[in-house]
């Protein structure tokens, strides 16, 4: 349960302010809710299980205190990437407003390629080399897929009624805070091991 938890809690707050949720709200704007949040759940299970399958065997292959320490400064270095921000450029907007076909396969294609290789991902594998055994590692799974969808569903909310996104200053300091913490408590975590 607390793999589930640490995991809600993390990638809630490392999506709030990435580019994922602007285009959440921008499909928001063009597409049914309901359309895009499943097409947002898809792609981000997907993604997410991949991210715990790769820290599982990460986590597997070194001890303990290492991949605590090294959590630590991934998630000090995640909490520097939500301070420099994170935008879509020009293209992105463009695909986001044009999909055509199925709301659902639009939404749920883009966020499955939006999603590799970026912090929520990395935070996951993180989190997975953290933590062993099937059982927590599905706390994982299931806790960082909660924790996206959520924060992207706030931010369909927001792009439905108000159009706009939330204030960025407030959320970027939040996130960046949040890493931080985490990271700090891993670097704590890996140097008492």
């Amino acid at each position: 349960m607390s793999a589930f938890l640490i995991s809600l809690v993390v990638i809630f707050v490392a999506e709030l302010g990435d580019k994922s949720q602007l285009m959440a709200m921008t499909f928001a704007t063009r597409f049914r809710a309901w359309h895009v949040l499943i097409g947002i759940t898809a792609a981000t299970a997907l993604v997410h299980l991949a991210s715990v399958a790769l820290g599982a065997a990460l986590g597997a292959a070194l001890p303990t205190g290492p991949i605590s320490i090294l959590a630590g400064l991934a998630f000090l270095g995640f909490a520097l990437w939500t301070l420099r921000g994170d935008e879509l450029d020009d293209d992105e907007r463009d695909k986001a407003r044009r999909a055509t076909g199925s709301a659902i396969l639009a939404v749920g294609g883009a966020f499955f390629l939006a999603e590799l290789g970026d912090k929520t991902m990395l935070a996951t594998v993180t989190l997975a080399a953290d933590h062993g055994g099937l059982l927590a590692l599905t706390g994982v799974w299931l806790g960082s897929t909660v924790g996206m969808v959520a924060a992207d569903a706030l931010a369909i909310v927001v792009g439905q009624m108000l159009g706009r996104k939330l204030p960025e200053r407030v959320i970027k300091y939040g996130a960046a805070a949040g890493f931080a913490v985490f990271g700090v408590i891993l670097l704590v975590e890996g140097i008492i091991a």
